[in-house]
């Protein structure tokens, strides 16, 4: 089925099959085929430009703040002082964005695969691809699993803003790919993978929470709200070489006047706490995973 016609985009997908979101669109401001995937960028007629890579929506103007801030702060501010930050994939740039306006932030890295996704984000998404012209972020063309088997022990906080577990990421959601980043975090380090939705794919949300507790000491589930992702609704897996690490409780807390200064639209102590509470449905499923 075509995915673009009659001025509406629909995205279609196996992991949720007999669902479809639909924007109306009214200008194609770009379509390529790189190296890797299929890039579009649309101008929404209610959610602004919006990214599309193999026909799946990565993020729009609209509300890729809430998912940009919350895979970022959720682990940074678990964790007691992160220095070094890793990012693969993410290459419009708005994690980058949000991961170095935290204070204790030295140094970041980006690893995004298709460069052209970086290249068409700075052109049309500009307010998330400033990220990546920072000074403190060094950025690595290739595959994230490939650079992170010549990095041990390196950096503080891993997150992994990666598309669904089809196609290419789907080796991101594998037990190897969590076994790998416990190898180049830090002692104490903390890792931060997006998940899925409760609503539709939970089975594959229990099998990565699965392998992430295979490998890290402390594990949990967080969820957002973000209106463009299936469901209404993404999910975090975090993971914690520390076993004494209890993610509800942030170790920063941001007064409102710092909250204000990093222009944070979504993320708050009391959010952070928050999405870690889980309806009863999911909270059962998930305590079964071993």
């Amino acid at each position: 089925m075509d995915s673009l016609q009659k001025g509406w985009f629909s995205e279609f997908s196996p992991l949720w099959p007999g669902v479809s979101l639909s924007l109306q669109v009214e200008e194609v401001l770009h379509s390529e085929q790189s190296e890797y995937q299929k890039i579009n960028v649309l101008k929404t007629k209610e959610f602004g430009t919006a990214l599309i890579l193999d026909g799946v929506i990565q993020c729009t103007e609209f509300d890729e703040f809430s998912y940009s801030e919350m895979i970022a702060f959720l682990p940074l501010c678990s964790h007691p002082d992160p220095k070094s930050v890793l990012i693969v994939g993410g290459g419009d740039g708005g994690v980058v964005r949000e991961v170095l306006k935290h204070p204790s932030v030295e140094s970041a890295y980006l690893v995004e695969i298709d460069a052209r996704v970086m290249e068409v984000s700075r052109q049309y998404l500009p307010n998330m691809a400033v990220g990546l012209n920072h000074p403190r972020l060094k950025v690595h063309v290739g595959d994230g699993f490939k650079f992170m088997q010549n990095h041990e022990k390196e950096f503080d906080v891993i997150i992994t803003d990666s598309s669904d577990p089809v196609g290419p990421a789907e080796s991101l959601f594998q037990a190897s790919y969590f076994d790998l980043m416990s190898r180049a975090l830090k002692p104490g380090g903390i890792v931060c993978s997006q998940a899925g939705t409760l609503w539709y794919s939970l089975p594959c949300v229990s099998s990565t929470l699965q392998h992430c507790r295979s490998v890290f000491s402390s594990t949990a589930y967080a969820a957002a709200s973000v209106p463009t992702y299936p469901s209404g609704q993404i999910g975090f897996v975090l993971g914690s070489l520390n076993k004494d690490t209890n993610f509800q409780t942030p170790l920063r807390i941001f007064s409102p006047s710092e909250l204000e200064t990093m222009k944070l639209r979504y993320y708050s102590k009391e959010i952070h706490s928050a999405a870690f509470t889980l309806p009863s449905f999911a909270r059962e499923a998930l305590s079964k995973v071993s």
